[in-house]
């Protein structure tokens, strides 16, 4: 019995909601690859061009080109596959990335509903969530990030996504050059009611583990009263692919920074807290406060650079979170996009 039978028998950006340019369909005939109109390279689009497949066989198979694709698009959309469930989403993911990652220094709320796959960011429908890499505040981040949708929203909901190739190109040299020359710095502030509590970024309740994770990432850190907890860490700005050796933007200073926040919440927060004690924020390397204004200017660029398309179900998104960025559209009614991650990699 060949391969295809034993995968047979197991059973203002850029908007792109419909056609797609055909590349090719291969020779097997299991599926079909293609990308967006408008959007030709990312994200590369690979749809099952039949029924009956086995998408975790048909993955394992497949891996190393998958994996090589991922590696030349940086974005891969696997569509109608007959994915229905978590556990069909956890298959196929490890038998391409055999391993995937517990979510420690968070920054954002989720919850855990399978070993190490975890809900999308669980901010408030009517919020939009700026296009970002995963965890590019810390020193180690997931190389490889995986969604799943197993409910698209009625309305919005979508997960835009950015080659930071483009993005890195579009940057206004003068930002870039500013930022390279004196870094970023994060500040967190834990435990106040208002964000995460450190239990919760850190996953531990023991003040020693948490102690023990900053001075091994380099962060230092201040116990206050109230059992809240300061950070501050100054971290990378931009990095170099281990793979590909391409240099692209990756930091969470417009994410962080105040500015991001609704005007009516960020006025609330400046009257009870001074900018250093709001729950999160951003400065330069050296402690000096970064202008708004160029906060404002980067995440245009991403946002200028977006690829948008409409979940459906049963979609399944793969990231090279170097390569590649994402955010998060508001939406109406329920939506349940699942989100995993693999290969860490440490700075």
């Amino acid at each position: 019995m060949n391969s295809e039978q034993q995968v047979l028998e197991r059973g203002p950006s850029p908007r792109v909601t419909g056609g797609r340019k055909s590349v090719r369909v291969e020779s097997d005939r299991l599926v079909k690859r293609s990308y967006f109109a408008e959007a030709e390279g990312f994200p590369l689009v690979v749809e099952a061009a039949v029924t009956g497949l086995h998408v975790a066989d048909w993955g394992r198979n497949e891996h190393e080109r998958l994996l090589a694709e991922l590696q030349e698009h940086g974005a891969i959309l696997l569509r109608g596959f007959g994915i229905h469930s978590m556990s069909q989403f956890e298959a196929l993911a490890l038998a391409i990335t055999p391993e995937l990652l517990d979510y420690c220094e968070r920054a954002a709320p989720r919850f855990e509903v399978g070993k190490n796959i975890y809900t999308s960011t669980e901010f408030p429908a009517d919020q939009s969530i700026p296009l970002h890499h995963e965890m590019s505040y810390s020193h180690n981040w997931p190389m490889k990030l995986w969604f799943y949708c197993h409910q698209p929203a009625a309305q919005g909901g979508a997960t835009p996504i950015a080659s930071d190739r483009v993005v890195f190109k579009r940057l206004n040299p003068q930002i870039k050059e500013t930022f390279l020359r004196k870094g970023v710095m994060y500040v967190r502030n834990y435990g106040d009611g208002l964000d995460l509590t450190w239990q919760e970024a850190f996953q531990t309740t023991d003040k020693a583990v948490v102690e023990r994770y900053c001075r091994e990432s380099g962060a230092e850190f201040e116990w206050r009263d109230g059992n809240r907890l300061h950070t501050r860490q100054v971290r990378q700005v931009v990095v170099t692919h281990p793979s590909t050796g391409e240099t692209v933007w990756f930091n969470h200073a417009h994410m962080f920074h105040i500015s991001n926040l609704e005007a009516t919440v960020r006025e609330a927060l400046l009257r009870e807290f001074t900018e250093e004690y709001v729950p999160r924020n951003a400065y330069y390397g050296d402690g000096s406060k970064i202008e708004s204004s160029i906060l404002e200017e980067i995440r245009e660029t991403y946002n200028q650079t977006a690829v948008t398309f409409n979940w459906e179900k049963g979609d399944v998104l793969l990231l090279d979170n170097i390569l590649a960025s994402h955010g998060r559209e508001p939406f109406v009614g329920p939506r349940k996009v699942l989100v995993a991650m693999s290969e860490l990699y440490s700075v």
